[in-house]
């Protein structure tokens, strides 16, 4: 019958979607990090913890008024709520029952019951004794006034705060990871610590005006020396007492540079991850921003016209040299192979971006970039660079929605616009950013005297502009050369003199800014003077 009813109601929680949506949202709270409630979260938890500290410390030599009594109560009961909930969310009671009853229905064999909540009980014992949890415990433990001992463990309410901080948490694992290192030395200091204690208690208990009277002082005296310290309130008076603590001054001078090096080593190995670290939160601040993927010259360009127009961005590279130049520049930068996933995924591609440049200067590693990105965000806007014509199918094919060869656009240029300085001046004015040298685009609109008008006809050299291509959708204008597909348009480069111009037609015209405003007046005052008289 029990067996019965825990099945009953543990699929009751299964199906249920408060229950699924409560639980939800406290794991959001507690632990999902891409949170943001859990974000707040934290610093909420951070200021409690302060606050809780001071009021203890304060209550050591002063009487805590009621108001503090009340706030230090309810910061514990926060306290322990928090530590039931994250023992509550650590695991699913009911999907392990569920687990165990459906494979006895399977194997036909009786439901034990009993060898279930074992095993869901296994599942909680493994959180309370987690280092994190215990840390919770004993930071409740101050609270009790009764045992006033019970306040040396005001210090786990600081270790408490490795629970909240990335940063925090990244220091212990640099510990962490090298712990064999630690506990190596920790064993050989140890050791040596309990040989010089119980040297010096030989030699100096017996003596007459010793400092020390038992094995605790001798120990007490061993640590104080070993750490440098030397407070001098106990000092041998024997030649055997002497040579001890000679010898252990000198090895204390190994064992601290040992632990020194181990720490140097540690820390120069996460340095990397916590910058990444402090990269990843800053971009959590953006809601939209571009991920470029290789910083060589061309990348470097992008982020100098994405910085001009306020545009966030976070650069990924493989190549230190790079990311140097980026950090330089005060860019956000990640040392990192940008084909990765889980590089990607912090990076935020499938939060908040909306566009990644595949431009390195290797080809097959954007084609390696832009199939990693496809795979993560069917949506998002990917531009890839191809240094070869014959790879620009493979990027269309990996699923970039543009891909430019900057090298033939380069040529194409060179070839298109020899002998033609007026636009060789607007060009290098653009690049240049000569604040007089632009590129604009004038529309065709219908009763302009540029409707059915030749190209050649325009008289664009004496104006001292130049026609760099016409983007347009008319079917009509398919049988020319140069064409390159835009979305549902077509952009036809240095068409041919014959090409006639048709209403709906949008010239891209290089020259001076005053030019091409004259010359857009023009045509309007034309216009509207064709439109009066008919």
């Amino acid at each position: 019958m029990l067996s019965r009813f825990v099945v009953y109601f543990s699929y009751y929680l299964k199906s249920s979607r408060h229950y699924k949506k409560t639980k939800g949202f406290f794991w959001n709270l507690l632990e999902n990090e891409d949170s943001k409630a859990k974000s707040y979260f934290d610093l909420l938890m951070i200021g409690l913890i302060f606050f809780s500290i001071y009021l203890l410390f304060y209550d050591v030599g002063h009487e805590l008024s009621s108001l503090g009594n009340i706030a230090e109560t309810a910061i514990l009961i926060i306290f322990i709520l928090e530590y039931l909930l994250r023992f509550w969310v650590h695991s699913d009671t009911h999907e392990i029952i569920l687990s165990q009853y459906e494979k006895s229905i399977y194997l036909k064999i009786k439901f034990n019951l009993s060898k279930a909540i074992k095993l869901a009980l296994a599942k909680k014992v493994e959180y309370v004794f987690s280092p994190y949890a215990i840390i919770d415990i004993l930071a409740i433990l101050p609270s009790y006034r009764p045992l006033r001992i019970l306040r040396i463990f005001l210090i786990f309410r600081i270790f408490k705060l490795f629970r909240y901080s990335n940063s925090i948490k990244l220091y212990a694992d640099v510990l962490a990871s090298k712990r064999f290192e630690l506990l190596t030395l920790l064993i050989f200091t140890g050791f040596f610590l309990l040989i010089a204690s119980v040297s010096m208690y030989i030699f100096e208990y017996p003596e007459a005006g010793s400092d020390i009277h038992n094995l605790f002082e001798a120990f007490y005296w061993a640590i104080v020396t070993l750490a440098a310290v030397g407070y001098g309130d106990i000092t041998p008076h024997t030649l055997g007492g002497r040579i001890v603590t000679m010898i252990l001054i000198f090895t204390s001078v190994g064992i601290l540079s040992f632990f020194t090096s181990i720490l140097i080593s540690a820390f120069n190995e996460k340095i990397p991850e916590l910058r990444d670290n402090k990269i990843y939160t800053d971009l959590e601040r953006y809601h939209k921003f571009i991920i470029i993927c290789g910083f060589g010259r061309v990348g470097q360009e992008i982020a100098r016209q994405l910085t001009k127009d306020k545009q966030n961005f976070i650069v990924i590279d493989k190549d230190l040299n790079n990311i140097n130049v980026a950090r330089k520049l005060k860019y956000l930068a990640i040392h990192n192979d940008a084909s990765r996933n889980d590089v990607l995924i912090n990076a935020g591609i499938n939060r908040g971006a909306t566009a990644i440049l595949c431009i390195s200067g290797d080809d097959v590693i954007n084609v390696y970039i832009t199939l990693t990105s496809r795979n993560l965000n069917k949506d998002i806007h990917i531009i890839s660079r191809a240094n070869r014509h014959e790879n620009q199918n493979k990027l269309y094919q990996a699923g970039a929605d543009n891909v430019i060869l900057p090298f033939e656009v380069a040529g194409l240029l060179a070839a298109e616009f020899m002998g033609q300085p007026v636009a060789f001046e607007a060009i290098s004015g653009i690049l240049q950013e000569q604040s007089e040298i632009v590129m604009e685009t004038v529309p065709i609109t219908e009763k302009s005297p540029l409707d059915n008008q030749q190209i050649g006809l325009m008289d664009l050299q004496q104006r001292k502009l130049s026609l760099l291509g016409v983007i347009s959708a008319n079917p009509i204008h398919l049988k020319h050369k140069n064409k390159y597909r835009v979305k549902q348009q077509h952009f036809y480069f240095n068409p041919e003199p014959n090409f006639i111009l048709r209403h709906g037609d949008i010239l891209v015209i290089l020259g001076r800014k005053y030019g091409i405003e004259h010359f857009r007046n023009q045509m309007e005052q034309q216009r509207l003077l064709t439109k009066a008289t008919t």
